[in-house]
């Protein structure tokens, strides 16, 4: 099983990064695939609402978007990480957002995927609770199954930095990342449980008599 993990941050070495990376680091050991994705490595640009994926799977926008929906439909989780901004996620993953209305509109293809959030912020309670509701709002309207962090109680990955490298110093905000990826790997075992369960669909036996 695949799991995807987007960090949101316009900085190549942003704290957010670090949370994403961790996640991944914890589902790799426990034998899933990953992949990051960098948000400050692509070029984004904004969705003009000209509707062309409404009668195609694609989008008018040539960047590096549709690399990047293309991985989130191959995954069976993804993990979203964004720095607080103003109360609420970055412009560079807001601009993202708008732009995975292909799959939307073309088959749900994000529907039943695990979907957990990661957000840092300048202080402990510089809004990143916003952040990680904007991100899992998103995951809902993508019909995504949305986990938080485990035992600790929270939404996800909620961590305090202001500088780079900070992150690393806050032990109670690694903490809730560290449940978080527990959750995704839990969660994806199961599914995956729950799949290899399922057999063929049953059929009644025919009532028919013979002759």
């Amino acid at each position: 099983m695949r799991v995807v993990g987007v960090s949101g941050s316009h900085r190549r070495d942003a704290n957010t990064r670090i949370m994403v990376e961790r996640v991944l680091e914890a589902c790799k050991k426990a034998g899933l695939e990953t992949e990051l994705i960098t948000l400050a490595d692509r070029k984004i640009g904004y969705c003009t609402n000209c509707d062309y994926c409404k009668t195609n799977y694609g989008c008018s926008i040539k960047d590096d978007v549709w690399s990047i929906l293309t991985a989130m439909e191959k995954a069976d989780a993804i993990v979203i990480g964004s720095p607080t901004y103003f109360g609420g996620i970055s412009g560079r993953l807001r601009s993202l957002f708008d732009r995975t209305l292909p799959l939307r509109r073309n088959g749900m293809k994000l529907s039943a995927k695990i979907g957990a959030a990661l957000a840092t912020g300048g202080s402990r309670n510089g809004g990143q609770e916003y952040v990680i509701s904007d991100i899992h709002r998103w995951m809902l309207i993508q019909e995504m199954t949305v986990v938080g962090d485990k035992t600790t109680a929270h939404f996800g990955g909620i961590c305090n930095s202001r500088n780079p490298g900070d992150v690393l110093n806050d032990e109670i905000g690694l903490k809730t990342v560290d449940n978080t990826a527990q959750r995704i790997i839990e969660t994806l075992k199961q599914k995956k449980a729950s799949s290899s369960c399922s057999g063929p669909p049953k059929t009644s036996p025919s009532n028919h008599q013979g002759r």
